[in-house]
């Protein structure tokens, strides 16, 4: 689910696995789809293929998460700063930058160049 997500914030404790495998089954709600698009694939793989838990400190350092924070306390105040900082930005502004990097995500440079110049 958190490969789903615009932003994402964790504690130093928290830590992040594809848990599917370990239950027999292949990850089949997106994990597999998304991850790979946040993350170097040998990651993703690894991850797919033991089940292992990625620690906070370690999906930083790949790319999965925004930020880690010290504590459970200090991350809703740490991601409201950013929502704040967000909230003060236009909302028409917001919204597109979102619809052109999800349009991005999934085609190329020149489609994408295109598509912004037509919206």
């Amino acid at each position: 689910m958190v490969s789903a997500y615009d932003l994402r914030y964790c504690t130093d404790d928290a830590f992040f696995c594809i848990q599917e495998i370990n239950i027999g089954i292949t990850a089949d709600v997106g994990t597999l789809q998304r991850l790979p698009k946040l993350i170097p694939e040998e990651i993703v793989r690894e991850l797919a293929y033991t089940g292992r838990r990625l620690p906070a400190a370690q999906a930083k350092a790949a790319g999965l998460v925004n930020e880690v924070y010290p504590t459970h306390d200090a991350l809703p105040a740490g991601v409201m700063q950013v929502a704040q900082e967000i909230a003060e930005r236009s909302a028409l502004a917001i919204w597109g930058s979102k619809a052109m990097l999800n349009y991005s995500r999934d085609h190329s440079v020149a489609d994408s160049l295109d598509y912004v110049a037509t919206w």
